[in-house]
């Protein structure tokens, strides 16, 4: 069960790592050919996104690394469900009806959560 964990957690807190630095040092023209949504939400909330994010991957990968704190890791996989639940409402809200990424992502960040239960 732990090398699942850190399979699908550091998968998740790669792509989490990513989207979120993404979100925190790139302008809005330089992350609309990829996120259509980013005209839709006011500049400090896509930084605060973008945080929240990088917080998120920290939160599945240090816990279990050091040792220390260990329900963080599934509270962090629990909120990027979170996050994705409202990613979903903000793409079907607007023009964008692309959810699949956000669909796997949710599953993922689920299946997280059970995996980091066993840590």
């Amino acid at each position: 069960m732990n090398i699942a964990y850190w399979l699908v957690a550091g998968t998740l807190a790669l792509f989490y790592a990513y989207a979120g630095t993404l979100k925190v040092v790139r302008s809005r023209d330089q992350l609309r050919p990829m996120m259509a949504w980013v005209d839709r939400v006011p500049l400090p909330a896509l930084r605060a996104l973008g945080t929240v994010e990088i917080l998120g991957a920290a939160g599945l990968v240090l816990p279990p690394l050091t040792g220390t704190a260990l329900p963080l890791a599934p509270a962090a996989a629990g909120g990027l469900v979170l996050l994705q639940a409202g990613a979903i409402v903000v793409h079907l809200t607007g023009d964008d009806r692309r959810i699949a990424l956000n669909v796997g992502l949710i599953t993922t960040a689920a299946v997280t959560v059970w995996l980091a239960t066993g840590l």
